[in-house]
């Protein structure tokens, strides 16, 4: 092998080692990582911990772009109004977006929206979904929410996980790769966890 040969190579061994395996989503069977974060729930913020949660029961651990935003309001509204059938069921549900707790106290207290009944956790940066596997998309310029307010932070895509009491991953619902309205993303989990109550 020439020189030249090997300096390709090397450069080749380097974006390997550069780039480091593409990032995928936690799928199912996969052991949930514990996370803590500031929720809102009616409006009111408050310490939230998977790990509590699990304790509980089954989890609905679903990640959504931004609060106030056509898609996300139709989601956390379908989420509040089938919560009775979550809480029935013995599972616990928590929505997770970039969103300021500010925002997210607004949100959850909203009517229209989370109507007091779903809390929703705010991951800024990102650090909580990166460890599900899922990355964020960098904030986009000219986003308006529904209330005429910009919208600055980035967005986590639109992923929902479904974990046992023993925080496995029993089902994964992807709006990009399985092509599920938000509303979907809503009756799907709650029929996953009516199906693990039944076990």
């Amino acid at each position: 092998m020439n020189r030249r040969s090997l300096f390709a190579a090397a450069l080749g061994a380097l974006a390997v080692l550069l780039t480091g395996p593409a990032v995928a989503a936690l799928d199912v069977g996969a052991t949930a990582p514990e996370f803590s974060a500031t929720a809102s729930l009616a409006g009111e913020p408050f310490p939230f911990s998977l790990d509590k949660a699990l304790a509980e029961g089954p989890v609905v651990v679903y990640f959504f772009p931004a609060a106030f935003t056509k898609g996300c309001d139709l989601e956390a509204h379908t989420f509040s109004v089938n919560m009775a059938k979550f809480k029935a069921a013995g599972a616990s549900v928590i929505g997770v977006s970039a969103d300021s707790i500010q925002r997210l106290n607004d949100f959850s207290a909203d009517p229209d929206y989370c109507a007091g009944k779903v809390a929703v956790a705010s991951d800024p940066q990102g650090d909580i979904a990166a460890t599900y596997g899922l990355e964020m998309i960098p904030a986009q310029s000219g986003v308006v929410d529904v209330r005429g307010d910009t919208v600055s932070h980035g967005f986590l895509p639109r992923t929902t996980f479904v974990l046992d009491s023993d925080g496995q991953v029993v089902a994964r619902l992807s709006s990009k790769d399985d092509d599920l309205t938000p509303t979907q993303h809503v009756t799907r989990s709650l029929a996953i966890i009516q199906k693990l109550q039944q076990k």
